[in-house]
């Protein structure tokens, strides 16, 4: 979600997200893990107008590259697609994201029809769609993974003892249902009851299969008719040990090399690297939130663009989490780069996180933005950008010479200058 603050944020909800970053993070079920400490909450966001949608592009799958190392504790890859053979032309712009829609995974369509005891082959209708299989439609159309409040009401109403469901659904139970199913997938609600119904009620039932939307990272500058985006691979185990994935990041990291896969861009007109050549960027961006920040490199480079750039990373471990550290490597030779700055928590004793580098590093970021830098966050918005937020404003306080009033008030000016942007999920 993009929040550009000191106006409505807007914040770009992943559809279908039950909760974090993964960058794919609502990529299916409520899945254990992940980083917390590199990730931020954002200020409370309100609502923009939707922008027009552009049709899908037909893109090929052309790159699957993992950035993570053997021995890591998350999947991350850099995925590439080719869209010059789509009939409908994909124009994005560095700071872009991109939506991507994918399949269900077949072995957990399969195991709906087994939870349910219904023929694969039975017809049911999809809405906007028609009349299709009952697997087609598990498999293109339904959202088979998310637990929502209706797949709960139901069936607590066909249970035979349904208090525990209903003391979840509770309104003063809010958190609950999150909680209860943070390792679950909509099928093992199923499974543990035992609860049957028709196939075009489940069809009724289930929500639709929505796109997954990732930021953009590469510059068309560098090839207009190629687009990469950097995604953190959900799997993991539910309570009974059964493997359960995401939807579309195992769906790409698993796909065949030139699998097509339907696209389109989502714009981002108001994330995007500095128009003139002369201002400086300070780019903060852990785990996968480094996504835009290699598109706005690739973009300054191709525009010869020579203004200091400054990079934060953050991750859990150098040895297998420096994501692009190639590239950085090359950007800093060539200059592109001036300035990179990396917290790997899990490396030292007591945990760095990139807001503590940035207070290490205070009084030349302070000066960064006096000489007029904008300054950009990309991540999680769970903690980090909440926590990077509150650092900006005590570098502020303290090599300012600010008081919190006064320093709130300047982090909100930059907002409202549109040299404060983030893309927080």
């Amino acid at each position: 979600m993009r929040a550009l603050l000191g106006h409505p944020p807007v914040h770009r909800q992943r559809p279908g997200q039950g909760h974090g970053h993964q960058h794919d993070g609502g990529d299916g079920g409520q899945q254990p893990g992940g980083e917390g400490g590199d990730a931020v909450p954002a200020p409370a966001a309100g609502t923009a107008p939707r922008p027009n949608r552009p049709a899908p592009a037909a893109a090929r799958l052309t790159g699957n590259r993992r950035l993570s190392l053997p021995g890591a504790g998350k999947e991350v890859r850099r995925f590439t697609f080719d869209t010059r053979d789509s009939e409908t032309p994909l124009g994005y712009e560095a700071g872009d994201a991109l939506a991507v829609q994918s399949l269900n995974w077949p072995e957990l369509v399969a195991e709906w029809l087994a939870a349910t005891g219904l023929d694969a082959n039975a017809t049911v209708q999809v809405e906007n769609v028609g009349e299709v299989p009952f697997a087609e439609a598990l498999s293109r159309h339904l959202d088979i993974t998310r637990i929502t409040p209706d797949l709960l009401r139901f069936i607590a109403d066909r249970t035979r003892d349904p208090r525990d469901l209903r003391k979840l659904l509770r309104p003063d139970n809010k958190g609950e249902p999150a909680k209860w199913s943070w390792g679950r997938q909509a099928v093992d609600v199923l499974a543990e009851s035992g609860v049957r119904a028709g196939a075009q009620e489940w069809t009724d039932l289930l929500g639709r299969l929505r796109h997954r939307l990732y930021s953009i990272s590469s510059s068309p500058l560098t090839d207009p008719h190629l687009v990469s985006l950097t995604v953190s691979v959900v799997r993991y185990e539910n309570l009974g040990g059964r493997p359960r994935q995401g939807v579309c990041s195992p769906f790409l990291a698993d796909a065949e090399p030139g699998t097509p896969v339907p696209v389109r861009v989502q714009r981002a007109p108001h994330f995007r690297p500095p128009a003139d050549p002369a201002t400086p960027t300070v780019m903060v961006g852990p785990g996968t939130g480094i996504a835009p920040f290699i598109a706005f490199l690739e973009e300054r480079r191709a525009r010869g663009h020579r203004a200091p750039n400054w990079l934060f990373f953050g991750e859990q471990h150098r040895a297998t989490d420096f994501y692009y550290e190639e590239e950085l490597t090359a950007f800093l030779a060539e200059g592109i780069l001036t300035r990179l700055d990396t917290a790997f928590s899990r490396d030292e004793r007591a945990k760095k996180y990139v807001q503590d580098r940035m207070r290490e590093h205070g009084p030349l970021l302070w000066s960064w933005l006096q000489d007029g830098a904008h300054f950009y966050v990309c991540g999680d918005a769970s903690r980090m950008a909440k926590d990077v937020d509150q650092a900006l404003r005590d570098i502020a306080t303290v090599h300012g010479g600010m008081d919190e009033t006064e320093a709130a008030a300047y982090v909100k000016q930059l907002a409202t200058d549109r040299r404060y942007l983030r893309d927080v999920y």
